[in-house]
């Protein structure tokens, strides 16, 4: 018998079978975008020295133990991994099936922010704590499961040859699966998870060949909806102060322009090669707020320099280049729509996040993906990696 692999397997019973695991395992690993996944793992150690940086002298957060958030993110991206290797092992195709559930617990999960178990940590409303330290972002998971969710409806039809393109009620059916998790993150409210969640849902328009009409309907819809939010009131003042700030960057640069305009300075003081790790002024001295999260670009820009920050870019191209790779030659729709979601979702979040901190783009409250402290995201964005290599090895052998 001779293999896909071009492997010769002979034998019967048990030893044949156990060489056929053997066989089937070794074609997986071989199999994997190893660019891809190398450039991720890299990205996460480079957030662990950021965050070792931004931390260990912060003593209100980690008491005498200045290694206790670099020993967490070692731990969420540990974590990560982990998840990420159980979602290649069951395959998007199988997670396919259980997208139901997925979307089910998903929507309870976001549901519970709004009740008393609900938490506000660092003025969003959008997590679940969990006792002994630990706490919840359901939003994070959203992401997966409005991606699986509208790749699974609007390929069904299109991956069975029943139609080439998904029809006007297909797309109804998905823009309403979407819309039910991103209404429930908006009353907590979470404008940034939002965003990044809208973004998600226009890649994987744009990916499954729906007509451009609901494209540019779902752009117009989106600015009207801006438009009534504001009015109505549905944001909260600090909200509304982040967006002031960011039309007006010299509006209370003590007050609401704080973080941005020190951010500024931490990046602008880092030059070519940067103040070395753990030398940084801005850094040391904790005039950065909350830099081991949405800020931990500022870290890399001060001690690491032009340099530093560039490779971070770089990296992060190289992951959407490789998952663009994956969306354009996999054979089935779904796999297509899939990697397109995940590829709109790193790249806005990844923008919006940078862009914050130079003052291009408005505070919102993101992550840097496999960079930024924090275990929701951390967890998210591996399982996303997951769904990216599964689409990669289970695409059918070239003869």
């Amino acid at each position: 018998m001779v293999t896909n692999n071009g492997f010769s397997v002979s034998g019967y019973g048990p030893e044949r079978s156990q060489l056929s695991r053997l066989l089937a395992r070794d074609s997986i690993v071989r199999r994997l975008d190893w660019v891809m996944l190398l450039s991720a793992i890299a990205l996460s150690a480079i957030g662990a020295a950021l965050v070792y940086s931004a931390t260990r002298g912060r003593t209100e957060l980690v008491g005498d133990d200045p290694y206790s958030f670099l020993l967490k993110h070692l731990l969420n991206t540990g974590i990560g991994f982990a998840l990420m290797i159980g979602t290649v092992w069951l395959g998007h195709r199988t997670l396919r099936t259980a997208v139901p559930i997925l979307y089910g617990i998903s929507v309870f999960l976001v549901l519970l922010v709004l009740t008393p178990l609900g938490a506000t940590i660092n003025g969003a409303h959008a997590w679940i704590v969990l006792g002994g330290g630990f706490s919840l972002q359901p939003s994070e998971f959203v992401k997966i499961t409005i991606i699986l969710g509208m790749a699974m409806l609007l390929a069904a039809r299109v991956d069975a040859g029943d139609r080439e393109h998904p029809d006007h009620r297909t797309v109804v059916q998905a823009l309403a699966l979407a819309a039910v998790p991103i209404a429930i993150v908006m009353l907590m409210p979470d404008l940034g998870s939002v965003m990044v969640m809208v973004m998600i849902v226009l890649g994987v328009l744009l990916a499954s060949g729906a007509s451009n009409r609901w494209v540019f309907g779902l752009l117009g819809t989106g600015a009207l909806g801006g438009v009534a939010i504001w009015q109505l009131g549905v944001l909260d003042d600090y909200q509304i102060a982040r967006f002031a700030a960011f039309a007006n960057p010299a509006l209370d640069p003590a007050g609401v322009g704080y973080n941005t305009n020190q951010a500024r300075i931490a990046i602008g003081s880092g030059g070519l090669t940067g103040t070395g790790l753990t030398k940084g002024s801005q850094t040391t001295g904790q005039f950065v707020p909350e830099q081991q999260t949405d800020f931990v670009f500022t870290v890399a820009g001060e001690e690491l320099g032009f340099v530093g920050a560039g490779a971070i870019l770089l990296l992060l191209g190289v992951v959407l280049w490789r998952a663009c790779r994956i969306a354009r030659e996999t054979t089935e729709l779904y796999g297509t729509i899939v990697a397109a979601g995940i590829i709109a979702w790193f790249a806005f979040q990844a923008f919006e996040n940078i862009g914050m901190t130079l003052g291009i783009m408005p505070v919102a409250g993101l992550p840097l993906p496999f960079v930024s402290y924090g275990g929701s995201s951390m967890f998210a964005v591996w399982v996303a990696v997951g769904l990216l290599q599964s689409i990669k090895v289970q695409r059918p052998l070239s003869a």
